[in-house]
């Protein structure tokens, strides 16, 4: 593999990561507004873990479910619109990322992610497993055969 396309590889996998980190957060971020919460506190800086903090959040739900929701919904949106590969790969990376998100926080069980935030409001083991599953599974298949498409191209494509 010749040194542009993995440096092409990098670029499109740290643009991707900060795309996911933004959609996600803005999502949650959206998500309380539009159901009535009053933003106190937001952190968008992508090397923090982002988060945002609603207080009143009168439907925690809403903006706890928003953040995964449009942090997918947002970026294949825009690769249905434009099309173009690289479009694609970041789409993809955010549908994993999304899904391994909610999948390890479950795991992991720390009360200040979304996954433990969303069983204590109520949300439906089956509902966050299914999403999990999703987008785990078509990130998955996507984001391997957009890296198989970035990686096998040759510099001069």
């Amino acid at each position: 593999m010749k040194d542009r396309a993995k440096l092409r590889f990098a670029l499109w996998l740290t643009a991707s990561w900060f795309v996911m980190l933004f959609t996600h957060e803005m999502g949650h971020i959206v998500g309380g507004w539009c159901s009535g919460g009053k933003l106190v506190s937001a952190d968008l800086i992508p090397w923090h873990l982002p988060h945002s903090l609603f207080a009143p959040d009168p439907y925690p739900l809403v903006t706890l479910w928003s953040g995964p929701i449009l942090g997918v919904v947002v970026p294949l949106t825009v690769a249905i619109l434009i099309n173009r590969d690289p479009i694609w790969f970041v789409a993809h990376f955010c549908l994993l990322a999304n899904g391994l998100y909610l999948a390890m926080a479950w795991i992991s069980g720390d009360r200040h992610l979304d996954t433990p935030r969303l069983l204590e409001q109520g949300a439906s083991r089956i509902s966050i497993g299914l999403y999990c599953l999703l987008t785990i599974g078509f990130g998955y298949y996507g984001f391997r055969r957009s890296c198989i498409r970035m990686l096998g191209r040759r510099d001069s494509d």
